[in-house]
């Protein structure tokens, strides 16, 4: 089976539980677009504009004009223009300038890592008002870190005994609407999954064997249950309540924190633009030392979920950007003048209709739906995706829900708009004349 028929049957096997996203998820990148590397044709890209202050990196135009191939290219792999988002296949985000800095300085020294946790959670708690922090191994290894604390605690011999759930507490509670496939991060530990859709079945589902209480944050509003409530029973009953927060924002103060809840878990590798695999988690103290004994380099059963020196200090790097330093308002007015690039662009065209979407609560960014007239411009969806995908530099956009395809600027970088428009203005040309 070859690499492109493996990844299509896996995702075909997750379709029933991938909620992770309202608009597109892995399984849709395996699916629609499949992993081949596709020949490009060239594009001579053009000296790119100056980034907001603290977020300058190189772009891929630089990368496109360049004679020389990049580390990539050396090997036969061709960089893309990111127009989907933070997705983790995509390869996330571009770290900052300060984090890239942070790292190199970090693995230029030995430190004892509990002492360099300690330290960097008490950092994290200053900057984002949590009572501690800690970083791990991408998000997901952060929920499966919290979860094996709530089952084992900070107990060796309880630690020792996971995935062997005999004699310990061995359920987590989760709403319907809040499963998705990354909760296998949580059941590898060992637990079951007691699903509920409303109030009473929750409160049913509460007993003596309710390790821990999680949501999927993207699907607060969907559960059926309020957080309020679910945070009022854990803390009456004594069980703690996870959010799963991956690619939203860790604003401060914390919305999640705010309410209560005991720890919420956030990728490192996206929107923060910290190491790509780096997860971030805050909250309660106990709890969060707990999950760090449970991680590595503690022989438990998180050993394998290693974050080093350098990623630890790559992320606090990042935060302190995220709290003190970025302009998330220039951010978002760049995002939209990029967006606006392109929609003078691709509405030369007769037939094409273009409309801002305001986001959700992951992948924050205005997002741009461009659709056409299908008398008028003749190209599918699927062809114009697979033209900007073949063409040099590759442009990576998504199917849209209602036609057409969408871009998201969130990972773009400047000077990337005025390509993406020209390359988009010839393809819906080309059609046109058709």
């Amino acid at each position: 089976m070859n690499i492109l028929k493996m990844a299509q049957s896996w995702g075909e096997g997750i379709r029933q539980h991938d909620l992770r996203f309202s608009k597109w998820t892995r399984r849709d990148l395996f699916k629609r677009c499949g992993l081949l590397a596709f020949a490009g044709l060239g594009i001579n890209g053009k000296k790119p504009e100056k980034m907001a202050k603290a977020s300058a990196t190189s772009t891929a135009k630089s990368i496109a004009a360049s004679s020389r191939p990049n580390i990539y290219e050396e090997i036969g792999v061709k960089p893309i223009i990111n127009c989907q988002g933070t997705f983790t296949i995509l390869s996330g985000s571009l770290s900052l300038p300060e984090v890239k800095k942070a790292m190199d300085e970090a693995s230029r020294h030995y430190v004892h890592l509990d002492e360099l946790m300690e330290k960097v959670g008490l950092r994290l708690a200053e900057l984002t008002g949590a009572e501690f922090g800690i970083v791990t191994a991408g998000c997901a290894a952060a929920l499966t870190h919290i979860t094996a604390a709530c089952v084992a605690g900070a107990d060796p011999e309880k630690m020792q005994r996971l995935p062997d759930l005999t004699g310990l507490k061995n359920e987590v509670i989760m709403p319907r609407a809040s499963r998705n496939v990354y909760d296998h991060a949580i059941r590898m530990v060992g637990v079951n999954i007691i699903e509920v859709e409303n109030s009473r079945e929750f409160r049913a589902a509460v007993n003596k064997q309710t390790a821990m209480i999680t949501i999927l944050g993207d699907a607060e509003d969907h559960n059926g249950v309020s957080l309020e409530e679910l945070v009022d029973v854990g803390k009456q009953q004594g069980i703690p309540v996870l959010v799963d927060a991956a690619a939203e924002r860790p604003d401060v103060p914390n919305y999640y924190l705010k309410k209560g809840v005991d720890a919420v878990a956030y990728s490192g590798g996206k929107c923060l633009r910290g190491p790509q695999c780096s997860g971030l988690a805050l909250g309660r103290r106990d709890l969060l030392w707990a999950a760090w004994l449970n991680s590595a380099p503690h022989h438990a059963f998180g050993r394998s979920m290693k974050v080093g020196k350098e990623e630890i200090m790559g992320l606090l790097a990042a935060v302190e950007m995220w709290v003190k330093h970025r302009d998330h308002q220039a951010e978002w007015r760049q995002w939209e003048s990029w967006l606006q690039t392109i929609t003078t662009a691709a509405t030369k065209i007769p037939g094409v209709q273009t409309q801002v979407v305001r986001p959700g609560r992951s992948n924050v960014a205005p997002t741009l739906a461009i659709t056409w007239d299908a008398t008028k411009v003749k190209m599918t969806a699927d062809e114009l995706k697979k033209a900007l995908n073949q063409g040099s530099p590759r442009i990576w956009v998504p199917l849209g829900h209602r036609g057409g395809v969408t871009i998201m600027p969130y990972m773009m970088e400047p000077g990337e708009d005025k390509i993406v428009a020209q390359r988009m203005l010839e393809a819906l040309s080309v059609a046109a004349r058709a």
